[in-house]
C-alpha cells in the first residue's frame, strides 16, 4: 500500500535544474567564482540558495554584492517563462498513477507556483504543495518529507519519495520512506545512497506497484 508519492518539483517535475544553475553559473562567474553551466549543476542540484552562495562567496573570497540572490531569483523566472517543460512523459506517469500525490520541494512557494503553473501541473497539486520555506526545514533534513505526510495523514514507512538529488534521498532515507531515483544519467551517486534507480519516467507507475 502506498499512502502518498511525495514529488521533487525541479528535475523531477520540471525540466528547471539546467535553466536554473546556467543563470547561477552567470552570477557565480561574475561574482568573482568562474565557473560553467555543467560545473554549476553538479556542485548546486539540490541545494537551498543560501548553500549555493556560500559556496560562491567560499571560492570567490568574498561576500556577494547586496542583493544578489534577489537578482539570480529575478533572472532565473525570466529564463523558466522563456523556456520552461515538463519533465518528459511526466503527465502521462501521472495519469497512470492511482496513489494520492504531491510536492515537496527546497524551493520557495513562489518558484513553484511559477513553474508548475508554466508547465500545466499546477491543478494536479493544488493543496498539496509544500515548501522548505514554509516549514522551516530543508533537504537532507528529512522534516519537510516528514511534514508533507502528516499534513495529509500518511504514514512515512508508506509514502514513496521521487528525487533526482542526492539531498533528496538522504533527506527521504532518514523519513523513512522509500526513495525512488529519477537519473536518466544512470544516478549512481543516488543508488549508493539508498534509491531505486529509474531512467524514464514511463517506468514510474510500475515501480509504485512492487
Amino acid at each position: 500500500m502506498v499512502d502518498l508519492v511525495i514529488f521533487d518539483s525541479d528535475g523531477v517535475l520540471v525540466d528547471s535544474e539546467e535553466i536554473a544553475l546556467a543563470v547561477m553559473a552567470q552570477a557565480a562567474t561574475a561574482a568573482g567564482a568562474p565557473m560553467d553551466a555543467a560545473e554549476a549543476l553538479a556542485v548546486f542540484r539540490g541545494l537551498k540558495i543560501a548553500d549555493c552562495v556560500a559556496e560562491i562567496e567560499r571560492r570567490a573570497g568574498a561576500p556577494v554584492a547586496p542583493g544578489f540572490i534577489a537578482e539570480v531569483r529575478a533572472a532565473t523566472a525570466a529564463a523558466f517563462e522563456a523556456d520552461l517543460r515538463a519533465v518528459e512523459g511526466v503527465h502521462a506517469a501521472l495519469d497512470a498513477i492511482a496513489a494520492p500525490i504531491c510536492v515537496a520541494s527546497n524551493g520557495p512557494l513562489a518558484k513553484l507556483d511559477q513553474t508548475l503553473r508554466l508547465t500545466g501541473l499546477a491543478t494536479r497539486f493544488e493543496g498539496r504543495i509544500f515548501s522548505a520555506y514554509e516549514v522551516g526545514s530543508w533537504k537532507p533534513d528529512p522534516g519537510l518529507f516528514l511534514h508533507a505526510a502528516r499534513a495529509l495523514g500518511a504514514d512515512p514507512i508508506r509514502c514513496v519519495v521521487v528525487e533526482d538529488s542526492l539531498a533528496g534521498v538522504q533527506a527521504a532515507k532518514a523519513a523513512g520512506m522509500r526513495a525512488l531515483g529519477y537519473a536518466p544519467d544512470g544516478g549512481r551517486h543516488l543508488a549508493e545512497a539508498g534509491a531505486e534507480i529509474f531512467t524514464a519516467m514511463a517506468q514510474l507507475p510500475g515501480l509504485l506497484t512492487r
